[in-house]
């Protein structure tokens, strides 16, 4: 952290390995205004795994700062896959597949102490809110 940037960069910013345009994020902070955070998830499994964890606690640290947190978790994007058909990982999926993954995914951040809303049916969106 440098001297000219505020306060709460060092909290929301802990853990990070590398901040996009560092000097942008300082000067919204410092407006005082909360930042609208959002987090892209493709659903392509039923469960998070400890990769989904490093950026759902960046997205934490950001709310608890009383910034809004938006989680998208994309259907579409889940479904194409692996366009090249190179990765064996990253098959595509069928709508209720994808929407099986979808709302496992729900589950387990709303058992992490979030509750969820709905946004769209296309995109699940679901802004994430600590019940303090």
């Amino acid at each position: 952290m440098t001297t000219d940037e505020p306060p709460e960069m060092a909290r929301v910013l802990q853990g990070t390995a590398d901040v996009i345009s560092r000097a942008e994020l300082a000067t919204r902070l410092a407006a005082g205004r909360p930042l609208r955070v959002k987090l892209g998830l493709d659903p392509t499994a039923s469960d998070l795994h400890l990769g989904h964890a490093v950026v759902l606690r960046t997205l934490r640290r950001f709310q608890d700062a009383g910034h809004v947190a938006v989680l998208i978790v994309g259907d579409f994007t889940a479904q194409v896959g692996d366009p090249t058909g190179r990765s064996a990982t990253r098959p595509r999926l069928t709508k209720e597949q994808v929407d099986e993954a979808a709302a496992t995914y729900l589950e387990q951040v709303r058992s992490e102490e979030h509750t969820s809303e709905l946004q769209s049916p296309d995109h699940l969106v679901c802004r994430l809110l600590l019940e303090k």
